[in-house]
This record gives C-alpha cells, sequence and structure tokens, in this order.
C-alpha cells in the first residue's frame, strides 16, 4: 500500500527506521550498512527527509546522527501510517479481539530496531493465555499483515522492546 504512495524503496525503508520506534537513530555509514544500501541513496534521502523537516541531525564527535523530529506536525500520522505499513496496529486490533486479558504487546526483535526483516516478534503479556489459540491466531494475523509473527507469551515483561499496547 506505502509503496505505491512512496516509490522510493530507500526512503520507506528510512521512514520504517525511525517513524516506528522514536528511540531509533542513526548515520550515513551505519544506515548504509544496515539496509544494503549505497553511501549515496542514503545521504539523498536523508538530506531530503532532513530538509522537510521530518528527520533531525545531530553532529556527535565525528557522527551526523539521524532520528525522527518528535516535535513535527505530521509525526504522530507518519508514525501510525508506517505502524499501519508494517501491520502493527492490524495484529493488536486481532489479538485485544481474541485473546481478552492482555495487559502488554511488545515488539522485540528486528521491527523494534526499525528493520523490516519480515519477521515481527511479538512478546504478550498476561495472565493465563491460551497458547494455543496464540498459534491458530499467528497463522491468521500472518496472511493479514503479509508478514511471519513469532509470539512469546510472558506472565510480566519489563525489559526492552517497543511497547504498541497497555491496558489501562
Amino acid at each position: 500500500m506505502l509503496e505505491t504512495l512512496i516509490t522510493s524503496k530507500t526512503r520507506l525503508r528510512i521512514l520504517v527506521k525511525f517513524f516506528i520506534n522514536v528511540a531509533n537513530n542513526g548515520y550515513l555509514r551505519g544506515l548504509a550498512e544496515e539496509l544494503n544500501e549505497s553511501t549515496n541513496s542514503i545521504r539523498k534521502e536523508l538530506n531530503n527527509l532532513e530538509e522537510a523537516g521530518y528527520l533531525e541531525k545531530q553532529a556527535i564527535q565525528n557522527k551526523v546522527i539521524y532520528k525522527a523530529n518528535t516535535k513535527h506536525p505530521l509525526f504522530s500520522i507518519l508514525q501510525k501510517i508506517v505502524r499501519q505499513h508494517i501491520g502493527l496496529d492490524a495484529m493488536v486490533e486481532i489479538i485485544l479481539q481474541r485473546m481478552g486479558t492482555v495487559e502488554k504487546v511488545v515488539i522485540i526483535g528486528d521491527y523494534a530496531d526499525g528493520k523490516d526483516s519480515g519477521t515481527i516478534e511479538v512478546i504478550l503479556v498476561g495472565d493465563a493465555l491460551d497458547i494455543d489459540y496464540i498459534d491458530q491466531l499467528g497463522s491468521k494475523i500472518e496472511k493479514e499483515i503479509k508478514r511471519k509473527v513469532r509470539f512469546f507469551v510472558r506472565a510480566a515483561h519489563d525489559g526492552e522492546g517497543l511497547l504498541i499496547y497497555e491496558a489501562s
């Protein structure tokens, strides 16, 4: 869906990197290696996104570090679009509709780091979650969002990751 609007695959991958998790940042060479792209194509997209105000840059020692500009008026909209593109919103909706007492949904692994690797690792936190049903739900979610999903069930989780749902 988003590929038809943003035709540059490099730009799309950079947007996923920075807007899926506000804690993500990167520098030119690191992003080039991570995304397996040339430094020139990464530089061009970083400059375009920074000029548009979507990214902030900061010089630290001899590196220029880029991160999402959370003060940009479209930040929350872009973040929502990126999360919908990955399928996180649809996944959470399906989990909550069919699981009941889920306390937290946390993304770990590549997607928490902003890497669109194709496999989303999800920690579901809650008491007495039905593991067999979660396995069935996984295949339904995979068909819906067109990405592999691996679930891990925990009674509690206070570790690292991208918190995408927490019961109030």
